[in-house]
């Protein structure tokens, strides 16, 4: 059981909280020390809530090891590293290296948005960290600049909070009516519950690299049936501040995951980019990326898509002919029945809202930010929404006319 020194709490025996760095629905971070090594630290904690019930409870103990467990895997500069789990008075801590910076989400809060250069800087770093966690048979599941710290004097690119990722080879924590993620940085065959792999990843890159340069993603809406919407169907309409790395957004936002650009592809445009101050339209075969240079510890089973060849003239995310990332018919009318569909199973508000990640942003780092209300834990559920309480139907998108080929609509 933790005991108090100094009005400070020790728990373990070793590890002294001294000042509370962020705070979400499901967790707390703060700054402590390890008085056995003498360092600063940051230590993870679920604090106990009497309303929960045991299996809730065990649920949000069991996500906590599973977050450990997927960070233990791990080991790139650019992911949060984790020092030790312990548990005291039955709850489990994380205790991790301190970050001593803030979020990229305060980053844009504070000072706006940041430039192609930097956005290209942090894009190569995130790609970095992905490869590597997709090479240990890690997704992330919830990229978002929440979760991205930037330190201070190093600029340090740093990816956190992997608190829904998934595993390869363990089970998922699920319960019906929830959904885990963030909407507005969510894959659309994530959202639809059709298939989740690296790809979905860099979905969530493209969506962030978009927030970097414009100050918010590009499916920012005022409602969840306007993000859904707009996620699932929408024509993309990226800000202007895109420019220069529209190439690298155009493919990471392609919504057909077997066409999406890979991440060896689009860290060898963003560095000839860093390098040239233009992006190409394709990959140049001169820049050798470091996400493929990564030991692949075990066979990814999570959808995994071997890279694919350059593009040929006319294909690929990078053909000029057709506007940017409009659909054929036949698959704005399949998109649209997934919205519809979605709707019928019930996708609340607070379904998807509550699941954005543990609102903390893995807050390792010493940027303080507004504390958000604590809401009741959202344990980790598998891709396809199930029905909540509360159903909030998104308003149907207009569709275009379907080709003679594609199957009409059913109501």
């Amino acid at each position: 059981m933790g005991t108090e020194g100094h009005n400070r709490r020790v728990i373990a025996g070793r590890y002294r909280l001294e000042e509370r760095l962020g705070r979400g629905g499901m967790s707390v971070v703060w700054r402590a020390t390890d008085r056995l090594l003498g360092r600063s630290v940051a230590v993870k904690e679920l604090p106990y809530d009497e309303t929960l019930s045991a299996a809730q409870a065990r649920r949000r103990r069991d996500r906590t090891l599973r977050e450990a467990r997927a960070l233990a895997q791990l080991s790139h500069p650019h992911i949060i590293v984790v020092h030790d789990v312990v548990e005291d008075d039955e709850r489990p801590y994380i205790v991790m290296e301190l970050i001593e910076g803030g979020s990229l989400a305060d980053r844009l809060a504070q000072r706006g948005p940041v430039d192609a250069a930097e956005a290209a800087r942090i894009g190569i770093a995130l790609l970095g960290a992905l490869g590597a966690a997709h090479a240990a048979g890690v997704l992330h599941r919830d990229l978002k600049p929440d979760n991205v710290l930037l330190e201070t004097g190093t600029d340090r690119v740093v990816l956190t909070d992997f608190g829904i990722a998934q595993v390869a080879g363990t089970p998922t924590l699920t319960e019906n009516g929830s959904f885990v993620g963030s909407p507005e940085y969510t894959a659309p065959e994530r959202m639809s519950g059709a298939r989740t792999g690296p790809e979905s990843d860099l979905w969530s890159l493209g969506a962030l690299l978009c927030a970097a340069l414009s100050g918010e993603s590009p499916f920012h809406r005022d409602s969840l049936g306007g993000i859904l919407h707009a996620v699932v169907v929408g024509d993309i309409q990226p800000p202007a501040q895109v420019g220069p790395l529209l190439p690298v957004v155009r493919g990471l936002l392609e919504r057909d995951p077997d066409r999406r650009l890979d991440a060896e592809r689009a860290e060898r445009m963003l560095r000839a980019f860093r390098d040239t101050g233009r992006t190409p339209m394709s990959p140049p075969p001169a820049y050798a990326p470091t996400v493929g240079n990564v030991p692949r510890r075990r066979p990814l089973s999570l959808a995994v898509r071997q890279p694919s060849a350059a593009p040929v003239e006319g294909s690929g995310p990078g053909r000029p002919e057709e506007p940017f990332l409009r659909q054929p018919a036949r698959r704005v009318l399949i998109a649209a029945l997934l919205v519809a569909a979605m709707a019928g199973a019930g996708v609340s508000a607070a379904a998807l809202l509550a699941g954005e990640g543990d609102g903390d942003g893995g807050r390792t780092s010493t940027s303080s930010a507004p504390t958000p209300q604590e809401t009741p834990d959202t344990p980790d559920t598998p891709d396809t929404p199930d029905t909540p309480d509360t159903p909030q139907t998104p308003k149907a998108p207009k569709t275009r006319p379907a080709s003679p080929s594609a199957p009409a609509p059913t109501p």
